[in-house]
């Protein structure tokens, strides 16, 4: 259960909460996850350690600095996703959108991406403490590989679900944008 929730915790870190996109994840039954997690320990938490060329001393901090950022960048995603959402809605659910409405959600995206800078800012403060920079850099770009492979997954999954949608799920063209041929 400890090495399912480390796990658990460094994919959300690496993904940058983000990743904005949304796990798929298949059910497993309970009796047999002990033995799973004994077969493949860690195998993320490993690949991080190597790339990066963490020790383990600094692989624990990493990992304690996860637990610490990745629900606080977790929530700014999901109220991040949360105004796309509303926007979206208000922008095509027929008629004139509300003005005020649309301002106020934008404002509040705007507020949610400063909040999301914040709180990654700290995070690199706090890894600063215990990797070089180029480490940092290493780490960084290999969260930048997880976010795009994370969204290639749920691309895929989005498009399998949806059969010919199309990539946003938007079916009709909100008022005053034209569709291109």
């Amino acid at each position: 259960m400890k090495r399912s929730l480390r796990l658990t915790t460094l994919m959300v870190g690496l993904s940058g909460g983000a990743a904005y996109a949304q796990p798929v994840t298949a059910p497993i039954a309970k009796a047999n996850r002990p033995a799973l997690e004994q077969q493949f320990p860690d195998p993320v938490a490993r690949l991080t350690q190597d790339r990066v060329g963490l020790t383990d001393a600094q692989m624990a901090q990493l990992e304690q600095s996860n637990a610490r950022f990745a629900p606080q960048l977790s929530q700014v995603a999901a109220q991040e996703r949360e105004t796309r959402r509303q926007l979206r809605l208000e922008m095509t659910s027929g008629g004139q959108p509300n003005q005020q409405h649309v301002s106020d959600l934008i404002d509040a995206s705007l507020q949610l991406q400063k909040q999301r800078i914040a709180i990654v800012e700290a995070e690199q403060k706090e890894l600063a403490r215990f990797m070089t920079p180029v480490q940092r850099a290493r780490y960084i770009g290999l969260q930048q590989q997880f976010r795009r492979r994370a969204q290639e997954l749920a691309g895929q999954n989005g498009a399998q679900q949806g059969g010919q949608k199309s990539g946003m799920g938007l079916q009709r063209v909100p008022p005053g944008l034209k569709k291109r041929p």
